[in-house]
């Protein structure tokens, strides 16, 4: 798999290239993007859903909906936001069918997505501090959890988290710095 990344020709096709040549039937390209994007798309599952089996099924359900549904995809925007907008549908239909299935973070599984590569296992202070930062996440609102996780985890950009939320990057800019304050309370909170 990783020999397939340091590939010149897997790195010469764009996202939206490769896309577009899965839409007029080329569905092998699809493993391409699937190399390029399922680890991505499971962190930012992962950060909303806080299950481990859950998240590696619905990326593989947001890959078979983009099979699925190639024509959806027009190539006059990015891939990325495209494939994050079906991702957040799979996340919705789900919030819809199981409304009470949202549980509490399996910590072990937070605390890997978290932890930089510099910071010990031992750490008993940080292992604190990331408990109580996955109760805070926890605490947010979907909306404003899914804010966090695509600009904070995910490293998109205001203006591309207004597109795939259809609105403005000042809009995103405002929600951003309000749920940033609330997860700050939410900490200060627990952390009394």
């Amino acid at each position: 798999m990783n020999s397939e990344r340091m590939d010149p020709a897997f790195e010469a096709f764009s996202d939206n290239a490769l896309m577009l040549r899965v839409r007029d039937g080329d569905i092998d390209k699809m493993g391409l993007l699937y190399e390029r994007y399922h680890m991505q798309l499971y962190r930012f599952i992962f950060n909303m859903t806080r299950q481990k089996e859950l998240s590696e099924d619905m990326v593989h359900n947001t890959f078979i909906r983009m099979l699925r549904y190639p024509d959806g995809f027009n190539g006059s925007g990015e891939f990325r936001i495209w494939m994050y907008h079906i991702a957040r549908n799979a996340l919705k239909d789900y919030y819809r069918k199981s409304p009470r299935s949202r549980t509490t973070a399996d910590i072990a599984d937070y605390k890997e997505h978290l932890q930089s590569d510099n910071t010990s296992d031992g750490d008993v202070e940080r292992e604190e501090e990331v408990k109580m930062l996955a109760r805070a996440m926890e605490e947010l609102s979907i909306e404003n959890r899914e804010l966090l996780v695509l600009c904070r985890f995910q490293e998109m950009k205001y203006n591309e988290i207004a597109i795939l939320l259809n609105t403005t990057e000042g809009a995103i800019k405002v929600r951003v710095h309000r749920a940033m304050n609330q997860l700050r309370n939410n900490f200060m909170n627990i952390r009394k």
